[in-house]
């Protein structure tokens, strides 16, 4: 015989084991099974568990607190104190990057020693001086005054020379132009098949706004007589000829309508009329017994099942196995 699958939902009642039947089953064993019968307990060791157990809603510390810890100590004190505001007075509303290092720190003063430069940094502050073999590209009369004031005269400019623009003699100023010097001055002559640009406005002569129009132009101008219409009656009578005309054989064969083939059958009507002795029919018990609907239960009633937890007779009066007393017997190390 198979096993039977047992429902979680079923109590399983075994009959009562006497002691006497069993001498295995000594105190020792019922110790045994008070010790299998307890609940494991939970081994808290410090790398399987964060904390001790709290219980979640309290006001209870998770730890004690010692004593010293109320007190704050000076290191705490100082990182608590707020920092200083040095926006009082005249500086008071003034914008992060007022001292263009886009911070807001505050400009100390120097001491007196550190506002004199050392002597390292009075050096590094004297400017490159030029070789002594150096000689400057142009010789310049303006600028010869002022070389004793100037040291670096070539970077004046920012192009590595001095200005270009120098004094001219008088004999330069007085002398008389040559043709040459006249023919360079001369601007650069457009070449011949040149044309300026044409004037936007058309400017009409004297004798064309004082003219007059001949008798053809006059006639032009004047605008297209059109009658008014209808220009044609809607109704026209028709000729007797055309009353009594007759269709050619052609116009007749084109005039005919397509026909159906010979094997079209006319589609069937929607509604056709019952005959008396259908109406008067009546059904046979089979027809009845198949037009009535199947009536199936909900599945409330279906997986409703009253007799779910009641122990059967046959199970109340059964006798536990051989094999089963074996199986319940303890290990005896």
């Amino acid at each position: 015989m198979g096993r039977q699958k047992t429902k979680a939902s079923e109590t399983l009642v075994l009959p009562s084991i006497n002691q006497s039947q069993f001498p295995s089953l000594n105190h020792r064993s019922t110790d045994r099974y008070k010790d299998l019968s307890r609940p494991k307990e939970q081994k808290i060791e410090w790398w399987t568990n964060v904390g001790p157990n709290v219980s979640w809603g309290t006001q209870e510390m998770m730890w004690p607190v010692s004593r010293s810890i109320p007190d704050a100590t000076d290191r705490v004190k100082t990182l608590a104190s707020p920092k200083k505001n040095f926006q009082t007075g005249q500086s008071s509303g003034r914008p992060l990057f007022y001292y263009s290092c886009g911070r807001a720190s505050m400009v100390w003063e120097l001491k007196p020693l550190q506002q004199q430069a050392n002597v390292r940094v009075q050096e590094l502050s004297r400017s490159k001086e030029l070789h002594r073999d150096h000689r400057e590209n142009r010789e310049n009369v303006y600028w010869r005054d002022y070389y004793k004031y100037i040291q670096q005269r070539e970077y004046l400019y920012s192009c590595g020379r001095n200005t270009p623009i120098w004094l001219v003699g008088k004999g330069a100023q007085n002398a008389e132009d040559r043709p040459r010097t006249r023919q360079l001055a001369e601007p650069k002559q457009p070449p011949k098949e040149y044309e300026g640009a044409r004037q936007i406005e058309t400017i009409i002569p004297k004798s064309a706004l004082k003219g007059e129009p001949s008798e053809r132009t006059q006639s032009l101008s004047f605008p297209k007589k059109r009658p008014e219409g209808p220009f044609r009656d809607p109704v026209w009578s028709v000729p007797v000829s055309a009353k009594n005309a007759s269709a050619t054989e052609r116009c007749a064969e084109l005039a005919r309508s397509k026909s159906t083939p010979d094997s079209y059958q006319k589609p069937k009507d929607e509604m056709w009329p019952v005959s008396k002795a259908a109406r008067r029919a009546t059904a046979t018990p089979r027809v009845d017994e198949l037009s009535k609907p199947i009536v199936r239960a909900s599945m409330d009633h279906v997986q409703f099942n009253p007799d779910a937890f009641l122990v059967k007779e046959t199970a109340l009066k059964g006798v536990v196995p051989k094999r089963i007393e074996t199986l319940s017997r303890p290990i005896d190390r």
